[in-house]
């Protein structure tokens, strides 16, 4: 098979470039909890080249500072991204005709903005490579993560705080949710999935998260007249 279209890699790189700052934002709050939680060099960046998921990496580390069991921690960061498995269901039938070698290294890539910004410029109307544009967002947002998350790792506490790097957090996914709610299926999953998730985040193993996915999934497909 030949090589992706480049074309389409800088229309996803071009696409994904909004997200960076936000992305580089949340590498370093990843990186900086691993530093506080004692995380040497080779473990941080083993964690972050093996999960390659924020939200995960952050619980891991949360729960290994804690001295949580082990399989407490890879439980927890298995449920946080049981998102992926509906993603992959959603954005699978754009690749049938792709290698299974090319299948296999995207889906390491996937990620919310992945999904997100792919599976919008797909639409009804996908290209003959759609492999070109999702390397195109996925390869930039691998780079900036590995690499930031090793900055806050080794910056530590010298980050000021008027930075807010913090707040990189649910700006990443603001900026993901409101171009995506486009008509009123969406816009109820976003509203019923947003509340849940946040009426349950006190909930063990960050389970509010995936009841929040699923409900909101629930919602567009039964109330929202099944165009989701």
């Amino acid at each position: 098979m030949n090589a992706p279209d480049p074309t389409e890699f800088r229309r996803g790189a071009r696409a994904v470039l909004p997200l960076i700052p936000a992305i580089a934002g949340f590498g370093l709050v990843v990186g900086v909890a691993a530093g506080n939680a004692g995380f040497s060099l080779a473990q941080a960046v083993g964690l972050s080249v093996f999960v390659f998921a924020g939200a995960s990496q952050l619980a891991t580390i949360e729960l290994v500072d804690a001295g949580a069991p082990l399989a407490v921690v890879v439980l927890t960061a298995v449920v946080i991204n049981l998102r992926m498995m509906m993603y992959s269901a959603s954005i699978a039938g754009y690749f049938d005709d792709i290698a299974e070698r090319w299948r296999a290294g995207m889906a390491y890539l996937l990620t919310d903005q992945a999904y997100a910004l792919s599976i919008s410029h797909y639409g009804d109307d996908p290209p003959s490579d759609p492999r070109g544009y999702y390397l195109g967002v996925a390869l930039p947002l691998w780079i900036v993560w590995q690499i930031t998350t090793v900055v806050g790792l080794l910056a530590g506490a010298s980050i000021p705080e008027k930075w807010g790097v913090t707040f990189a957090v649910p700006l990443v996914f603001l900026a993901l949710l409101v171009p995506a709610m486009k008509d009123r299926p969406s816009t109820l999953a976003a509203g019923v999935g947003g509340s849940v998730a946040a009426l349950g985040a006190g909930l063990p193993l960050n389970l509010g998260l995936l009841l929040g996915a699923v409900l909101g999934v629930t919602a567009a497909l039964t109330i929202g007249g099944g165009e989701a």
